[in-house]
């Protein structure tokens, strides 16, 4: 039975295209963004917590990935929480072992019993800071994609949860095509602490991809490794600033590419979106096989991913943001409409991506009652 369906997953695979809902108009008017949300102040909210020198290894960087993990237990308990550790030398570590904690946010059906059976949607940001400029604080790069990440998991989530009871109850549970799953990957260690070279950067990224690809699921699993597991990679980067321009870097995935840009179209023309850009933040959705393509050339936190044969979505826009590397990419700088907006796309994209029409209209309320310590969450580790 497993083989068969090992079979029917690489079918699936070939055809992802295809079976995908788009959100009714009545699902897009339900998406909201909370008024305090992005808030640049407001330490109750998504992206304040994170808008501070989060370098690796610092005070700093433990208190970014506390907020995460108080996030998600006080407001989507149904997501498991692992963390995967690594340690390595940099070129101003003096040959010291810096430590990379990468956070995995997992949400799958809760029929699925065992790893190894859900291809699931990546939803991936970097949470570390440069450490240069001094204070340097990140604010595209990526305090305000890893806070529109943390909306969008909780978006989606109790939509998930009407969606899977529906089809327990149904009797649907066991339909192969189904078993979907969606995790947030919160990497550490993107920025280079000297010069950007294949080995100072992407450190959390390079350690991730590498475990995964080696470690083995059940035999006869559906996917092998949690590597092959990841049906689609969307990596956010550079996102806050005014006028982004996204082209679509790859043809395997521009599929995918226009599946965001129309889910901005048409929020834009249900007038739900704030910014008034010069033109679409996805502009290029007409794009041809004859036109210009030039995935690979941006490196990223995708890289080691795409080097082992993970088709990635890259949603940074070239040219970069002005204030990029420098003392002003903070949360002054950001224009949190575009901010909002780009929550608001992410959003609707993962709920198309995990078929939720019908299902969106279900609101989850935040709530700050608890906190769990990092060393809870890391007892889970991978």
């Amino acid at each position: 039975m497993r083989v068969l369906r090992s079979l029917v997953a690489l079918s699936l695979a070939a055809c992802e295209a295809f079976a995908y809902t788009d959100l009714a108009d009545g699902s897009l008017q339900s998406l909201s963004v909370a008024s305090d949300d992005f808030s640049i102040t407001n330490d109750d909210g998504l992206l304040a917590p994170i808008l501070i020198p989060r370098v690796p290894g610092t005070p700093g960087n433990d208190k970014v990935l506390q907020h995460f993990v108080d996030f998600f237990t006080n407001n989507l308990p149904e997501w498991k929480l692992a963390f995967q550790n690594s340690s390595s030398t940099t070129p101003t570590s003096g040959g010291k072992e810096v430590p990379f904690r990468n956070l995995i946010a997992t949400r799958d059906p809760p029929w699925v019993d065992g790893e190894g059976e859900v291809g699931r949607l990546a939803l991936v940001a970097h949470f570390d800071s440069k450490l240069t400029p001094k204070n340097f604080i990140g604010a595209t790069d990526s305090a305000a994609p890893c806070a529109m990440l943390l909306h969008a998991a909780r978006g989606i989530d109790a939509a998930l949860t009407a969606k899977w009871a529906a089809m327990e109850a149904e009797g649907e549970r066991d339909e192969f095509e189904e078993h979907k799953g969606v995790q947030i990957l919160l990497l550490d260690g993107e920025e280079a602490f000297a010069t950007w070279t294949h080995t100072d950067s992407v450190y959390g990224a390079r350690a991730l991809a590498e475990e995964w690809e080696t470690t083995m699921n059940p035999a006869m699993s559906t996917y092998k490794n949690p590597l092959e597991s990841i049906d689609l990679f969307v990596l956010l980067d550079l996102l806050g600033a005014k006028n982004p321009a996204v082209p679509s870097y790859f043809k395997t995935t521009h599929w995918a590419y226009k599946k965001m840009a129309a889910v901005e179209d048409r929020l834009r023309k249900a007038d739900r979106l704030k910014s008034k850009p010069d033109g679409n933040f996805l502009w290029e959705g007409d794009k041809s096989e004859h036109d210009r393509w030039s995935g690979g050339m941006i490196e990223d936190d995708h890289i080691p991913f795409m080097a082992r044969g993970v088709e990635i979505l890259h949603i940074i826009p070239s040219p970069f943001p002005s204030v990029w590397h420098t003392s002003k990419d903070d949360g002054k700088h950001l224009d949190l409409d575009v901010v909002e907006d780009w929550a608001m796309i992410t959003t609707a994209f993962a709920a198309e991506w995990m078929e939720l029409e019908g299902y969106m209209h279900n609101k989850a309320k935040p709530k700050r009652n608890s906190k769990r310590s990092l060393g809870e969450a890391e007892k889970s580790e991978l």
